[in-house]
């Protein structure tokens, strides 16, 4: 794979003049492996579900393959996941690549499991994943938003 700016997981967009960061948001490892934990469990559950209600008799194939399932998805993963940044200016958030939500446009700001939603008033969604403290990231956010509103 390429470092080059098509594969960037960080943000590309320049900053405007006197504009600065005051934030940056990273993907935390230990959640990420958490989350794909949870995600493991209810994938061999199902797999186990499905594989009894067709009258499988080896049933416990099912969490083999949820198990593997995740864990393929997780590892494959994992390069561009846990290298994703999300950079708060005073102005505007700024995504991997080209992203930028200005901050007056942001609508809503919500929790997802460990992601924080970002929903911007023409109905963009943008995923800031993985975050240790994501209240914590909330909460940056959203005061940001309304300090620039008001």
């Amino acid at each position: 794979m390429t470092d080059g700016p098509i594969h960037s997981m960080t943000p590309i967009t320049a900053l405007d003049a006197g504009e600065r960061v005051l934030a940056s948001f990273r993907p935390d490892r230990a959640t990420y492996l958490r989350d794909h934990a949870w995600l493991a469990v209810v994938a061999m559950a199902l797999g186990m579900a499905v594989l009894w209600a067709v009258g499988n008799p080896h049933v416990w194939t099912g969490a083999v393959g949820g198990l593997a399932a995740v864990a393929v998805r997780g590892f494959y993963l994992a390069s561009d996941e846990l290298h994703a940044r999300w950079d708060m200016t005073d102005r505007r958030l700024l995504g991997p690549l080209t992203r930028a939500v200005p901050l007056s446009e942001i609508k809503t700001v919500r929790g997802l499991g460990s992601a924080v939603q970002v929903v911007t008033r023409s109905g963009d969604k943008h995923l800031i994943k993985y975050q240790a403290d994501r209240a914590g990231t909330e909460a940056r956010i959203r005061a940001a938003a309304d300090l620039r509103e008001g």
